[in-house]
């Protein structure tokens, strides 16, 4: 227990950061009543009672049989059950034991119900959520499972344990103090906010905005420049880990690129409104980018003969973590890993044959329709030549602290009317087709080999997930799961009309999606790059459709090809490997430029920079001109026609697919060419005469001074100060966005193109949870950046960050290995 004192400057400390909690979602108006706050039995003097972890003995309402707990020294929870019922139930339990104020604060994102907590700050969150039709979903899914399917089962065995917790914390008068700050209570968890808390993560995930902004750019820039900048197909080298040969299904005609339809003022302005609107939502809300790695290597191509697996999920670095780690033993079930709290099993880890892991897959799932309507016919909409009226849902938005929102969800055929400036304009969604992804991963964890495992997937839907897998016989496989939405006729890359012609009808047959089983060169990869070549026959996304530009997916499979077999060890430096796969193409071409043309501090600079392996380290002055130049190259070329064609997108935005561009063009000895020197009123109006052109030498000697001038400016005169650390840092952020309880910022390694993902600045995207099998060896080892409680008081909010930041891994025990080990505790749960 520790000591008085410190216990009460905990709680000091807790209460003035709820109170900047308060601020940030309220102002600076009054503050709720602190009394509950200070009560010595209820209030954040419970903090420190709900961090001491003890063996216990509990009683449980709903287990069939006894129940056993193992927590190691670090939280990592291991629950035996005899009953596939009382795992499931014993799940529910542990999650809402360390993490139930998370896993409100999911459900309400999903229900649309964080206004009721947090007040009127949250209401257009709220609003859009509502809006888009997670709930609704949820509902349909829930009500489409039979009596008597395991995942229902599963979901109720698994609520029966949250409110098991919720029901011990309401009697002992022990809520989470965020409960009591914010004055409410949690309501009974159901089966239907597992689904919802399924659902957020799908959003994050794959909910995009690209249509609208290719119709911004299109009307801005015009059709001839918005199609060479923003292909269908990736105009840069990269490496698809399924390069055919393929065979399309006859009655499903591939999309090709033609010409492009002008693009409306009216839908201009449609889609104006909605950007703008989704821009301002919270972060996450709105899928900016896929970010992941994992790579299998065979049996063939490893030290001791047995396959190795990798995998690291690029999300968001938040404390709580995303992740809960866990085994899961019963009758039915042997899996270890890392799930979600708010729903049951292992979402990423292995079972006693298999292991995966998965990252994001290239694949459109979000499409825009323009719904044609008509004063004559009012509230309808034409679609297949009938005029039809829009179905409406109508919901209730309580407000703390204000009056209760009432809002109406106009729905047409292809879904949420998402705005109705201009043309009327609605979205069509993967994420709310009804899919049963429970009992996909039921079935994952279940699998003892590929063609189960395979068989699982069939039923994914979304996200699109690249799913790698490894076995115990050295069989390796990666499939790109989901659904995939093809249309009749049409551009799906822009909003297309609504009336009927270029509806989905369907998606691509599973087995025509990408996917592998052991490849000949005896490793597989996925990194969000496109999984496919060219010569691929159906339409899965444009290469600006947030998907990643490929350099890491290039350097994983320059690591892995290299001539010798691999080991573990090997997969925990690929994972942490900091080498920037572009700067390696373009460096050399830079400073043969450079050669003879600087002299003085640029000299210098040039002189690190020549002299650079290419790794995005901390004390690296490289590093950070490397960095610096690459954006400032951009800008250099792109920026003009922005400013020339007043296009309304940031082109900060679009800065991975504009790099695409330049990286094509530099290494083919070109350069973007100089807007026209037009003084029409109307930029459009300008002619599409010749252009003029730097030399790419030219370019790339611009483009370095000024990367030296504004170092200079930044950090001095000195170039070998210029370090990446002083430029680059990372944090992992408090759920809640209390600045005191983050972890950092701190100087780091990485960028946004190295397996080592660490983009932006500062950087609070990375490897939210790193896992490496060996087979072989039968070794498991895995680390987040985090901790399992989501107490601040409690040893196991943070205590997992130092390990991951210094690129450790902990062994994956089993239930039996950690009930051995030193200092672990216990809990039997019983009826």
């Amino acid at each position: 227990m520790p000591p008085v004192r410190s216990t009460v400057n905990l709680v000091v400390a807790v209460i003035a950061s709820a109170a900047v909690l308060y601020t940030a979602f309220f102002g600076a108006g009054p503050l709720p009543p602190l009394g509950p706050v200070f009560n010595p039995a209820t209030g954040a003097w419970t903090m420190a009672l709900d961090a001491t972890i003890k063996n216990e003995s509990l009683g449980l309402a709903g287990l069939e049989k006894p129940v056993k707990v193992t927590l190691e020294p670090d939280g990592t929870s291991h629950i035996v059950a005899q009953t596939d019922h009382d795992l499931f139930l014993a799940t529910g339990y542990v999650h809402a034991r360390f993490r139930l104020f998370q896993m409100d604060l999911l459900r309400r994102q999903g229900e649309g119900r964080l206004s009721e907590a947090v007040g009127k700050a949250a209401l257009e969150s709220d609003r859009f959520e509502l809006q888009l039709g997670l709930l609704r979903t949820a509902q349909q899914e829930w009500n489409a499972l039979p009596p008597d399917h395991r995942a229902r089962k599963a979901l109720v065995a698994y609520a029966q344990g949250v409110n098991d917790r919720i029901a011990q914390v309401e009697a002992d008068h022990q809520l989470p103090v965020m409960f009591t700050l914010l004055g409410y209570h949690p309501k009974p968890w159901t089966p239907i906010d597992t689904l919802i808390v399924k659902g957020d993560m799908t959003q994050t995930l794959n909910f995009t905005d690209t249509p609208l902004v290719m119709a911004l750019l299109q009307k801005s820039l015009g059709p001839d420049l918005t199609a060479q900048w923003f292909p269908i197909l990736p105009p840069n080298p990269q490496s698809p880990y399924d390069p055919g040969p393929y065979t399309a299904q006859p009655s499903v005609a591939p999309i090709v690129a033609t010409a492009s339809q002008p693009v409306s003022d009216q839908a201009a302005l449609a889609a104006a409104d909605a950007h703008h609107r989704f821009a301002a939502l919270p972060s996450g809300l709105v899928a900016t980018g896929g970010a992941s790695n994992n790579w299998a290597v065979a049996g063939a191509k490893s030290t001791n003969g047995g396959a190795l697996m990798a995998g690291d999920p690029h999300l968001h670095l938040t404390l709580p973590a995303i992740w809960f780690q866990l085994t899961m033993d019963s009758p039915g079930y042997h899996s270890s890993g890392v799930g979600i709290p708010g729903t049951p099993g292992v979402l990423i880890g292995h079972n006693q044959h298999i292991s995966w892991s998965l990252t994001d897959a290239q694949n459109q799932q979000t499409f825009y329709y323009l719904e044609h309507e008509d004063s004559a016919h009012p509230r309808q909409y034409l679609w297949n030549g009938v005029w039809r009226d829009y179905k409406t849902a109508s919901y209730d938005i309580p407000v703390r602290g204000g009056p209760t929102e009432h809002l109406i969800v106009k729905l047409s055929v292809h879904g949420p009317v998402i705005t109705e400036r201009g043309q009327t304009t609605s979205v069509w969604w993967a994420g709310n087709i009804p899919s049963q992804d429970l009992d996909v991963l039921m079935g994952i964890n279940q699998a003892a080999d590929y063609q189960a495992f395979r068989n699982a997937l069939k039923g994914w839907y979304s996200p699109t997930h690249n799913f790698v897998y490894a076995d115990d016989h050295g069989n390796i496989g990666l499939i790109s799961a989901g659904y995939y939405p093809q249309v009749a006729a049409g551009q799906p890359w822009l909003p297309m009309p609504g009336t009927g012609e270029n509806d989905i009808i369907g998606t691509i047959p599973f087995d025509y999606i990408p996917q592998s089983y052991n490849p000949p060169g005896n490793f597989i990869w996925s990194a969000n790059q496109r999984q496919v070549t060219s010569d691929y026959p159906y339409y899965i996304g444009t290469s600006s459709n947030f998907f990643d530009p490929g350099y890491r997916a290039n350097e994983i499979r320059r690591a892995l090809s290299q001539s010798g077999k691999l080991n573990a060890s090997d997969m925990m430096a690929l994972q942490t490997d900091t080498r920037d796969f572009l700067a390696g193409e373009i460096t050399p071409i830079l400073m043969q430029a450079l050669a003879g043309a600087v002299s003085g501090r640029d000299q210098q600079a040039a002189d690190l920079l020549g002299a650079w392996d290419y790794h995005m380290e901390t004390g690296s002055a490289a590093a950070t001109m490397w960095w610096t130049f690459w954006q400032e190259y951009i800008a250099q070329s792109f920026d003009p026609w922005w400013k020339a064609k007043k296009v309304p997108v940031d082109r900060s935005e679009l800065s991975d697919m504009l790099g695409q561009d330049l990286e094509a063009l530099t290494l083919a000895g070109k350069t973007v060419c100089a807007p026209p020197n037009c003084t029409a009123p109307v930029p459009s109006a300008c002619p599409a005469a010749a252009c003029e052109r730097l030399s790419l030498t030219l370019a790339l000697r611009k483009a370095f001074a000024s990367t030296t001038a504004k170092l200079t400016r930044q950090f001095g005169a000195d170039p070998k100060t210029w370090t990446w650390g002083r430029m680059h840092q990372r944090v992992v952020q408090n759920l809640a966005q209390i600045k005191g309880l983050n972890y950092g910022p701190r100087p780091d390694r990485g960028d946004a193109y190295t397996p080592l993902a660490a983009p932006d600045f500062p950087s609070s995207h990375g490897p939210s949870w790193r896992m490496v099998v060996d087979w072989g060896a039968g070794t498991f080892q895995g680390i987040y950046p985090g901790g399992q409680s989501e107490n601040p008081a409690s040893k196991w909010y943070a205590d997992r960050v130092d390990t991951w930041w210094n690129g450790r891994y902990a062994a994956m025990l089993t239930a039996d290995d950690a009930a051995s080990s030193r200092g672990a505790k216990a809990w039997s749960l019983h009826p």
